[in-house]
């Protein structure tokens, strides 16, 4: 039972128990951590060397960050035949965790105008798989309460917080449209597991194919979120033409029920639901975390809207709040 220590740790007390406790399940001498990368959770990795190999500790303080859906999703990703981190020791208690090490080569460094053509057929057998072999059952769902909460991070942190501008009554009453828009598109698409951050930082190259991590977020949501997730992508914009080239090959792989038109539409409304609700966490994490680097982010996600919006009339209202906000102060 946790009795309140591990809350009261600091950083650097944490990452001696966590050295302290690889010891101990591996019966080794005190391994000397080194850092492998934050994100914008609790969690933080490290990386030692063991039998000749190195070995990932991930550190997620329970008081802060709940493992067991890490451990349960692995297990599920696994099971499928995907290219997931075997988990050598964990403990959920303690919040600490031996994991196969993948390396450092992330596809956000391998994808480029010239490697696309060759990567990214196994990344959507990757999304193939996920949506027709990963089990389910028990997972939560991506409810349409989930939905709305993250669109409101938009208008909350972004318009509100960040840029200080509230909506007036017609603009909320145009809001209040879009949210249902694009919730009602994204609830009527088959529903499949979903990573919930599948991108080109989540992704490494490995002897065996693309690794999968970060995926402890992952539930029951709509076909098209992951391949959104893949191809509006934090570091490169792809032009439109091959945006749509990219949705309609999924289209044929992808346990789909409607046509290529359909299906385009469906994958553009559910990149504008993802990426108001990324421009509102990247607000959120400036203003309430103090983590000033990823509203340096926001410019490409907002132009994701930007790009999105006029090609479908019923936007035509809110791409204007659009335009309007990113000129304010």
């Amino acid at each position: 039972m946790n009795d309140g220590k591990e809350a009261q740790m600091t950083p650097d007390n944490r990452k001696r128990a966590a050295a302290d406790w690889a010891a101990r399940v591996l019966g080794i001498d005190v391994p000397e951590l080194q850092p492998v990368s934050g994100d914008a959770s609790f969690r933080r990795y490290f990386r030692f060397f063991f039998e000749g190999r190195t070995v990932i500790l991930m550190d997620a303080p329970p008081e802060k960050e709940d493992s067991s859906p890490f451990v349960d999703i692995d297990l599920r990703l696994a099971s499928a035949g995907l290219n997931v981190p075997s988990i050598l020791h964990f403990d959920l208690e303690k919040g600490f965790g031996l994991l196969e090490d993948f390396g450092d080569t992330l596809y956000r460094e391998l994808i480029n105008e010239a490697s696309a053509g060759r990567l990214f057929p196994a990344l959507f057998e990757v999304l193939a798989t996920m949506a027709r072999q990963v089990d389910t059952h028990g997972l939560p769902d991506y409810s349409s309460d989930a939905l709305a909460a993250e669109l409101d991070l938009f208008r909350s942190w972004y318009l509100e917080t960040h840029r200080q501008r509230p909506m007036n009554a017609n603009e909320i009453s145009c809001w209040e449209s879009v949210c249902e828009l694009l919730i009602d598109s994204a609830k009527a698409q088959p529903q499949v597991f979903v990573h919930k951050d599948f991108h080109s930082c989540n992704l490494l190259q490995t002897e065996s194919g693309p690794g999968i991590i970060d995926f402890q977020d992952g539930l029951r949501g709509p076909v098209s979120y992951d391949l959104t997730s893949l191809l509006w992508d934090r570091y490169i914009a792809w032009p439109r033409e091959t945006l749509e080239d990219w949705m309609k090959t999924a289209h044929g792989l992808l346990p789909v029920d409607s046509n290529e038109t359909d299906w385009i539409r469906a994958c553009d409304w559910m990149s504008l639901q993802r990426n108001l609700k990324i421009v509102g966490i990247f607000a959120r994490l400036k203003h309430r975390d103090g983590k000033q680097g990823y509203v340096e982010m926001i410019p490409r996600f907002y132009q994701y809207l930007l790009d999105v919006t006029p090609l479908y009339p019923e936007f035509d209202q809110f791409r204007k709040l659009l335009e309007q906000a990113e000129c304010a102060p």
